[in-house]
């Protein structure tokens, strides 16, 4: 079985090499004195073992290596997470056909954000938009997104947009709720749309909003397979719907780095799930394929 990672966590770089990735942007400036343990993106660490005590999921083999591993478990390309910009265009560099750029850009700073996507796309051959609700502190219905959204739109690109809730204590949780993912696409029905991370605990509305918009898909990154079967898991939706009505609108997010069990387990845990081959098939690949012009 063929397989497209939504959600990929790369090697180490040796240290000084390559680009820092900037820290989450918080609402306002706040002074050490005012937060407490654990506040704000801290809370991470409590939420998810990889996490704890300020820890990196990155795996320490050689790069080389890990590609390897990638074509051994049959995973044909992959999305870089948890890097910067530059760290993939990198990759992209060393490994054209492994790994699919995705250009990390923030809203707060629009028009840079558009020079730095155009240019990602047409000299490094990224291939997709990514914003973040949870790193800006911003909705992706915001305006300030919006030259980033027709931008990807005139470069023939998808957009990945964070779609989830988020775990930070010091802003609002429902800022990744797909219900902004509606309006993005009501304002933009040539742009293709990705919600990351699978809307969850809304999955009922990021099913429904997939129906609903023909440019709309979602994907499962930092979730298990094995709890997505799960009934009361809140997923049963997904994978009813998921089986049948929007069985072209999954992608795969494997996020083994963030959860901590081998790309082996991770793909068998999908394998395992209730649907038919052929829709297992699309949501490994094909759908994948399609989004991304890879077939």
């Amino acid at each position: 079985m063929r397989v497209i990672d939504m959600e990929c966590s790369v090697p180490k770089r040796p240290a000084g090499d390559g680009e820092a990735v900037a820290a989450p942007v918080t609402p306002r400036a706040a002074s050490a004195a005012e937060r407490p343990t654990g506040y704000g993106m801290a809370n991470y660490e409590r939420i998810f073992r990889s996490r704890q005590g300020g820890g990196d999921a990155r795996p320490t083999t050689e790069l080389s290596a890990y590609v390897d591993m990638l074509e051994r478990v049959g995973i044909v390309r992959a999305v870089p997470f948890g890097v910067s910009n530059d760290e993939v265009a990198e990759l992209l560099r060393c490994y054209p056909d492994r790994f699919i750029g995705l250009a990390r850009i923030s809203g707060l700073h629009p028009m840079p954000g558009v020079r730095e996507l155009e240019r990602r796309v047409r000299e490094q051959r990224f291939r997709a938009l990514g914003v973040s609700a949870l790193v800006d502190a911003i909705p992706a219905s915001d305006r300030r997104y919006y030259p980033l959204y027709a931008k990807a739109v005139e470069l023939g690109i998808p957009a990945r947009i964070y779609s989830s809730m988020n775990y930070a204590t010091d802003r609002p949780y429902d800022l990744g709720h797909p219900r902004h993912l509606d309006q993005v696409a009501i304002d933009f029905p040539e742009l293709t749309i990705i919600g990351g991370l699978g809307g969850w605990p809304w999955v009922n509305e990021m099913v429904a909003l997939v129906r609903r918009h023909p440019k709309l898909y979602l994907d499962t990154s930092a979730h298990r397979a094995k709890y997505l079967g799960q009934h009361g898991s809140g997923w049963e939706m997904l994978l009813q719907f998921g089986n049948t009505l929007i069985q072209d609108k999954v992608l795969v997010g494997l996020s083994a780095g963030l959860v901590g069990q081998p790309h082996e387990t991770l793909i068998q845990e999908y394998l395992a799930l209730p649907l038919k081959d052929t829709v297992k098939e699309k949501w490994l690949y094909g759908n994948a394929a399609r989004v991304f012009g890879i077939e």
